[in-house]
């Protein structure tokens, strides 16, 4: 048996999605931090006149505090993203990234008085999304009910206890994931994999 190691950019949104992010967060270090939060960062105010922030309701997603803040975030988006772009299609899941930023971003915005930095709101939004992967319309997946209760339980209780990370976001991006799960679904057209 002859084994080939050949790189197959197999994934392309969430490939794209996560190197900008590395890319963001070298250049952000290089700056000696000051790029990701003027630039990548959700601010609670706003102002309607500048571009930066109509900018930064999305691009929030793509700057992180820290590297262990951005690779608990994509490991997780690597992992769950890929099966999501082969089922439901780049141009899709893109769509549903760039809605969950938006928001977010200004949910954020209107309702806290905090900056919102990272894309923790993904990631929830493909564990949910995750979960409905296989399940048929008019069903309830039971994979669903299980991610529910262990992911959102612990962040409602979390979200009580100031540690600095937005259990909005996490909650909101799984909110929209349900959402997504549950429209996809309804659809009855999921996206087939391509034959080898």
């Amino acid at each position: 048996m002859k084994i080939r190691w050949i790189p197959v950019y197999n994934a392309p949104v969430v490939l794209t999605f996560a190197l900008i992010a590395f890319l963001v967060h070298g250049a952000d270090l290089m700056l000696g931090g000051r790029l990701a939060p003027e630039y990548f960062a959700a601010l609670p105010h706003f102002d309607y006149h500048s571009g930066w922030s109509y900018f930064r309701l999305v691009s929030h997603v793509l700057g992180h505090k820290d590297m262990l803040h951005l690779v608990s975030n994509f490991s997780m988006i690597l992992l769950i993203g890929p099966i999501l772009e082969e089922k439901y299609g780049s141009r899709t899941l893109l769509i549903m990234i760039l809605i969950t930023a938006l928001a977010t971003g200004i949910l954020n915005t209107l309702f806290f008085n905090t900056g919102l930095m990272g894309a923790s709101g993904i990631v929830f939004m493909m564990i949910l999304l995750g979960s409905f992967a296989n399940h048929a319309p008019g069903e309830i997946p039971l994979t669903f009910l299980l991610v529910l209760a262990l992911y959102l339980t612990g962040e409602v209780t979390s979200a009580f206890h100031q540690d600095g990370i937005s259990h909005f976001a996490h909650l909101f991006g799984g909110l929209i994931g349900t959402v997504f799960g549950f429209w996809m679904g309804a659809q009855g057209k999921p996206k087939k994999a391509k034959a080898k």
